[in-house]
């Protein structure tokens, strides 16, 4: 079956319509088409449409703000796809400033405090999507070798990172009380600007109950987007 050429060729012309091997009978007398006309066929594909209040890595929902529009931070990389809620960069922007000020040391980028239970649950997901995305994470699983004392080791650890990361979860809530090594770790991560609560299957308002310093900071939720989201939030934070 003779297939029409206006498509490619158009018919803007008699001579074209008379040279189409589908139409050419149908366009004896043919008229020419007026300099504005468009052919009606229309390409089998669409553009794809991109919005500035889309999420990172598809997550719908906003953390730490609430939903609403979600804005590139000024520490984003070009060609990142991160994105944020205003309250987020508000909240971030002085963890952003302190790894700026260290940017010349050879630091840790973060330092992952943790509760001893979710060592092999939660804490090590986020610990192995962190450095999937190249952040060098001081993990006590792996930084902690046999023999060394482990509040030493953690001094160091706390030392040589630019931030830390605070894993909240159900695990952590229940040390927390007890003064254990977790609660030294967020005492001394409390003491600066450089802290950024995870929240994970557990909420704002019990850690309000335990620890309100904490709770205080507006940090990132898994309840809102994915631990994998939540970590490319702060391989973004923290890149340089």
């Amino acid at each position: 079956m003779a297939r029409c050429t206006a498509p490619v060729e158009g018919h803007r012309s008699a001579s074209a319509a008379a040279n189409c091997p589908a139409c050419r009978g149908r366009y004896r007398g043919f008229r020419s088409y007026p300099s504005s006309y468009t052919p009606s066929y229309s390409p089998s594909y669409s553009t794809p449409s991109y919005s500035s209040s889309g999420s990172s890595g598809g997550g719908g929902r906003s953390s730490g703000g609430g939903s609403g529009s979600r804005v590139r931070a000024r520490w984003s990389r070009p060609g990142s796809f991160v994105m944020y809620t205003p309250t987020e960069v508000r909240e971030l922007t002085p963890v952003r400033e302190a790894v700026e000020k260290q940017a010349s040391l050879d630091l840790r980028d973060v330092f992952l405090c943790h509760a001893w239970d979710d060592r092999q649950g939660a804490a090590k997901q986020l610990h192995d999507l962190l450095e999937a995305r190249g952040v060098k994470v001081w993990f006590s699983e792996k930084d902690v070798g046999l023999g060394v004392p482990l509040l030493r080791a953690i001094d160091k650890g706390l030392a040589n990172s630019r931030i830390g990361i605070v894993l909240v979860t159900p695990a952590l809530l229940q040390r927390l009380p007890k003064e254990g090594i977790a609660d030294k770790e967020l005492s001394v991560l409390l003491a600066g600007a450089r802290l950024v609560p995870v929240v994970h299957q557990t909420t704002y308002e019990a850690l309000r109950e335990v620890s309100p310093m904490l709770a205080s900071r507006t940090g990132l939720d898994t309840a809102e987007e994915s631990m994998a989201d939540v970590a490319a939030k702060l391989a973004d934070l923290v890149a340089l």
